[in-house]
């Protein structure tokens, strides 16, 4: 694991190559985030930089308020920043119009939530389903994807439980299932272990990491919790809106 420094400047080479759209999966270029309070202007996020490599883990860590949720959802493409860019795989996502922002989105972006996010009337199997079918992929051919993804987690045979039957980080492994089954290029993941217990946290971020490398997946993972940070690449602090060594 490597942690940020300050100052900051995102890397002129990856694995002793000069940095291009082919080698950088997320770079963000002076983001800010300003809104309105009353009769104030509050600045969440303060003109941040910040490049992350193709097949890097990075983890985003700070306190409550910090602004690291609010950048997260820039880089996802949930948000647009008052002022500044991002490039997600080499496209410029602040230009893009919204439909096809929701479809680059749905083709390239997997997400984890802190609290899993399934569908209670859903199977597992069915909770995996659900996101090949917004993808086009349908019938036979997304069972078969759904029970490769579960496989993958260790989970398959959970397949035909509802998430009421499933323990937390069964869950959670469900949850990772559904958002490689359509192996995106990038994951970005909110609190993915805030719910579970030290053993199961751990286990599930040594899952995600694994699966992350073998399918070349670039991973973004907010969280409070230190217990993860020995699997990431890089760990990169923000308080008040800006980054911190």
């Amino acid at each position: 694991m490597t942690k940020f420094q300050l100052p900051f400047n995102p890397p002129t080479t990856v694995n002793g190559l000069p940095t291009t759209a082919d080698t950088v999966a997320i770079a963000a270029q002076g983001v800010e985030m300003v809104v309105r309070s009353g009769q104030q202007d509050l600045k969440i996020l303060k003109g941040l930089d910040w490049d992350i490599p193709k097949g890097n883990i990075e983890l985003l860590m700070g306190p409550s308020g910090s602004g690291k949720t609010t950048l997260l959802s820039i880089l996802a493409g949930l948000l647009s920043p008052s002022v500044g860019k991002v490039h997600l795989l080499g496209q410029d996502i602040t230009k893009m119009s919204r439909k096809k922002l929701t479809k680059f989105r749905r083709n390239n972006i997997g997400f984890i939530f802190q609290d899993f996010n399934l569908f209670p009337a859903l199977t597992a199997r069915e909770n995996v389903e659900i996101a090949l079918n917004l993808k086009g992929i349908r019938g036979k051919e997304a069972q078969k994807r759904a029970d490769a993804a579960l496989d993958q987690v260790g989970v398959m045979d959970k397949g035909h439980l509802l998430p009421r039957d499933l323990s937390g980080g069964q869950k959670q492994r469900v949850a990772i299932a559904r958002a490689l089954s359509g192996h995106p290029s990038l994951i970005m993941a909110d609190e993915p272990t805030a719910s579970l217990d030290s053993q199961s946290g751990h286990l599930v971020m040594e899952l995600l990491r694994q699966l992350a490398k073998d399918e070349g997946c670039t991973v973004l993972i907010v969280t409070h919790d230190p217990r993860i940070a020995d699997l990431a690449d890089r760990t990169v602090f923000i308080e008040d809106g800006n980054f911190k060594p």
